[in-house]
């Protein structure tokens, strides 16, 4: 699935990028130039901004009117909206930082890019193949999956 979202979004772009979301994301943009991405890459433009909706759904443009308040309630909203599963597959997930892909590489590759005391504690890297940014599922990996539980949780109900 191929979203854009707009400058009220960044985080829970972060999070689709995370589930394997093609995301672009701006904040400097107007709304009419957001418009015509959407429209000219066919992607569903998501936006918290109401005028921006209306805006977009009488240009007819693919838009999600984005409800919610919390980080998490915006999650759920989307994936059930989208049918998005609430699992990371790091191996299809996207770059949080800047939406390219991520490839999975061997320790000795990243090892002078991340700290000695992770080389010795984890052996899965995965590395941005557009900014070089190197990922591991270390401490904060807990907190990715209680957030990701969370949104299950609130989507069942």
């Amino acid at each position: 699935m191929k979203f854009l979202a707009d400058g009220m979004l960044g985080k829970l772009t972060r999070w689709l990028r995370m589930l394997g979301c093609d995301v672009k994301y701006y904040n400097d943009l107007e709304d009419e130039e957001l418009i015509k991405i959407a429209k000219n890459e066919n992607r569903v433009l998501l936006t918290r901004d109401i005028q921006l909706y209306k805006r977009a759904v009488a240009e007819h443009a693919q838009v999600f009117l984005v409800k919610c308040s919390t980080e998490t309630e915006r999650l759920t909203e989307v994936a059930q909206h989208f049918n998005l599963n609430l699992e990371i597959d790091v191996n299809n997930s996207r770059c949080p930082k800047c939406n390219a892909k991520l490839k999975s590489v061997l320790k000795d590759e990243v090892a002078e890019k991340v700290p000695k005391s992770t080389l010795r504690f984890f052996n899965d890297y995965w590395i941005c193949l557009n900014c070089g940014q190197v990922y591991w599922q270390g401490s904060h990996w807990q907190k990715i999956k209680q957030k990701l539980s969370e949104a299950k949780d609130l989507r069942k109900n």
